[in-house]
């Protein structure tokens, strides 16, 4: 028997269905913020991402040379790939530009709870401005994307990369230590940073500045603290704005770093704390991106949502919903009435509904239990005596009670007992 390769999985129908609905509730709010879809390539040339991300993401990633001896990837992330995309055919479009993206993302990694080989994204990019109301356009709708899942516990922090970044590089002389340094506080790898800052000669009064500007969190009083007096203003114009749209509990974390040159200011990450360790479940910030892969400096800010993420975060809140694959099912008592049968099918598909109907021949019996086993709401009997009434029988499969109701109005008959649930 084959297996599937590590670190991905199968998703059968309901959760499938429950997965769509998340997304379609994201998508429809990505609309609503004036977002539009875009898709890029499954895969792209490698050194798309080691531009982006360095030599080292190699080794995270799923590598191939083409028939052409290419050196081709697996997208490990989809960001790169809009930017790309921006700069070979969107650069001349009227700014700011406002686009989203849903799709499957590949790193070779550990497999882990939270964390996959194949993993799935929903993203936005708005490309075009560096401001205070671009960004705060952003992780309003962040916010939304995540309210719209039905996630209810989750926690917004927002933070400016100026801070932590100007302390370091005013007091690390040397810029290749200097990056260094801000990847470790990234990763919150602080016992590596304190064998670092040793075997350079670093302050060790340097290190202690570092890690509790790392652990400052809190409201908007902070930022009576912070040193960087643009990052302080940009800040306070930022929750501004957020009040504004509605984005209110949000706590100031100057500890959130990217460990990447391109990220020029605000940097966010939302957290399911029932998650435990792997509790992020979104990342963003503002960065400049396009002149890597040949285009003029455009400053964006963008975001990605882990969907799988977001799903065992909703597992972890809530009791999942009942799954309904079918809202009717349509059985013939005898072969005579399977032609009526496929009629009103019909019907009722036109209708909008999901329906089907015995294809296996099966006794009224079997199919009454096939009903139950494939989760109709309800079944739609097909007899000789109701049909010589123009009539079909109308089985409540959760109560067992049955209704006559006529042929030519099943369809709008289940409408009506669906809406009243």
């Amino acid at each position: 028997m084959i297996q599937r390769p590590r670190g991905t999985r199968d998703f059968g129908p309901a959760e499938m269905s429950r997965r769509r609905k998340v997304e379609e509730a994201m998508r429809e709010i990505c609309h609503r913020f004036g977002f539009g879809e875009v898709v890029t390539p499954t895969f792209e040339q490698s050194e798309l991402f080691t531009l982006r991300s360095g030599q080292s993401i190699i080794d995270e990633m799923y590598v191939f040379k083409d028939k052409g001896d290419r050196e081709m990837a697996l997208r490990p992330e989809i960001t790169a790939s809009v930017i790309r995309f921006f700069v070979s055919e969107m650069s001349n479009q009227p700014k700011p530009l406002k686009l989203y993206y849903v799709g499957n993302c590949f790193r070779y990694e550990n497999p882990q709870s939270g964390r996959y080989r194949e993993f799935f994204q929903l993203g936005a990019e708005l490309i075009g401005s560096e401001n205070p109301e671009t960004d705060a356009e952003v992780i309003s709708l962040a916010v939304h994307c995540i309210r719209a899942s039905g996630l209810q516990d989750f926690h917004v922090r927002v933070g400016h990369i100026g801070v932590m970044k100007s302390l370091v590089l005013r007091e690390v002389q040397d810029p290749v230590v200097a990056g260094k340094v801000l990847r470790m506080v990234d990763k919150e790898d602080f016992d590596a940073m304190g064998d670092m800052f040793d075997a350079n000669s670093l302050s060790r009064n340097l290190f202690d500045r570092i890690t509790t500007l790392a652990d400052t969190r809190g409201g908007t009083e902070i930022l009576d603290s912070v040193d960087d007096a643009e990052a302080q203003q940009y800040l306070k114009e930022l929750f501004e704005i957020l009040k504004l749209q509605g984005v209110e509990d949000v706590e100031l974390d100057l500890g959130i770093v990217r460990g990447l040159d391109y990220y020029t200011g605000m940097v966010f990450e939302i957290d399911a704390p029932k998650l435990g360790a792997e509790k992020q479940i979104l990342g963003g910030g503002s960065y400049t991106l396009s002149e890597l892969f040949g285009g003029e400096a455009v400053f964006s800010t963008g975001f990605a949502i882990g969907i799988d993420r977001v799903m065992l975060a909703l597992e972890a809140e809530q009791e999942q919903p009942e799954y309904t694959p079918l809202d009717a099912y349509v059985v013939p008592t005898e072969d005579a009435m399977r032609k009526y049968a496929f009629a009103i099918t019909s019907k009722i598909r036109s209708k909008g509904l999901r329906a089907d109907v015995d294809l296996m021949r099966r006794s009224m019996s079997k199919n009454l239990k096939y009903a139950a086993s494939a989760g109709a709401r309800f079944a739609v009997i097909v007899g000789k005596e109701e049909m010589a009434k123009r009539s079909v029988t109308l089985r409540d499969m959760k109560s067992g009670e049955q209704t006559l109701v006529p042929a030519d109005f099943v369809a709008d008959e289940l409408e009506k007992l669906l809406s009243k649930g």
